[in-house]
């Protein structure tokens, strides 16, 4: 099953477009930690020459796939 990196990489190649990512330069692992604070997140576009790119034209070297979505009211804390 692929999952990480290789996920993302077989979603462009299957014509996905713009698909929300934990990034990092190190290793899908610690993408999925800096997360935790939401350090690093992007919308990754392609897959060249070794390197993820996103919409705002950054190269990184891993992206995980994660889902984004809108707050509820009660996670919002109301």
């Amino acid at each position: 099953m692929l999952k990480g990196s290789e996920l993302t990489r077989s979603m462009l190649d299957a014509g996905h477009q713009e698909i929300w990512c934990a990034v990092d330069d190190s290793s899908d692992q610690e993408a999925m930690s800096n997360l935790a604070n939401n350090d690093f997140t992007a919308r990754i576009e392609s897959f060249e020459n070794g390197m993820f790119y996103c919409t705002g034209g950054m190269a990184w070297s891993c992206a995980v796939p994660i889902k984004i979505r809108a707050l509820t009211h009660a996670e919002a804390g109301f």
